[in-house]
């Protein structure tokens, strides 16, 4: 079967949507205060900065490790991810592709819920609030967006084409963690079960690598949700198994 050679999925740095509703959980608002399309969301201050280290993490890479192919969301957050990863490997003399955009790579649709909080959600569609709590994360679909195996069945879709067109090649993807989660469970065949568990204690925290290798004809994970980008000089642990 065609296989790329080595797949890493790289989540967006931090967005001004992150701090918002962190921001918003913390002093327990209901409103954020962002507006406009979940897809314009851009990255913050210190997203930027982690796109560096990745860009700066890259560049440090062997040169039969670095990707040969790039394919990325077309939310923006995951393209100035990108951008600027690549604008700092440039910095340091290393080039890295240009980025395919897919559409399918965008991250969970979440239909009329889209940028509402928990407190949002329960004081505009209480009946929507309920069914959530009933059918748990990963099942749930809100009115016009996207239950977790809607997100697979697309993101398989990408695999497929991924793996035909590039097989043998190094391809990195950024995107979300809606994607990372959904790779795994295609790839390794974990239940979302099993894949709340395990984020349960490594989150796929911002701009954190998750590494494929084609080995015995077939991709088999190396590290999930890495960040030594994020804290240079120190030893990688994000191991498989964590």
């Amino acid at each position: 079967m065609d296989s790329v050679a080595q797949l890493i999925i790289v989540r967006h740095g931090q967005s001004t949507a992150n701090v918002a509703f962190a921001d918003a959980q913390a002093r327990g608002l209901a409103d954020h205060g962002l507006t406009g399309r979940d897809a314009d969301i851009e990255l913050s201050p210190l997203g930027w900065e982690q796109a560096g280290h990745l860009g700066r993490w890259l560049a440090g890479q062997p040169v039969d490790q670095r990707p040969e192919v790039v394919v990325c969301s077309p939310y923006l957050r995951a393209r100035q991810t990108w951008t600027r990863a690549a604008e700092s490997a440039a910095e340091l003399g290393v080039t890295c592709p240009h980025a395919i955009v897919d559409e399918r790579l965008c991250d969970r649709l979440m239909g009329d819920l889209e940028l509402l909080t928990p407190i949002m959600i329960a004081n505009q569609f209480p009946a929507e609030a309920a069914r959530l709590t009933a059918d748990g994360l990963y099942a749930y679909r809100p009115p016009g967006g996207e239950a977790f195996h809607d997100v697979a069945e697309r993101v398989k879709a990408v695999l497929d084409d991924v793996n035909r067109a590039h097989s043998g090649r190094r391809v990195l993807v950024v995107a979300h963690d809606a994607v990372v989660v959904a790779v795994r469970h295609l790839i390794e065949g974990l239940s979302f079960t099993d894949l709340d568990a395990i984020l349960a204690v490594t989150p796929v925290s911002n701009t954190s690598i998750t590494r494929y290798a084609h080995a015995r004809g077939r991709l088999g994970l190396v590290k999930f949700a890495a960040t030594p980008h994020l804290r240079p000089g120190e030893e990688d642990h994000a191991h498989l198994g964590r």
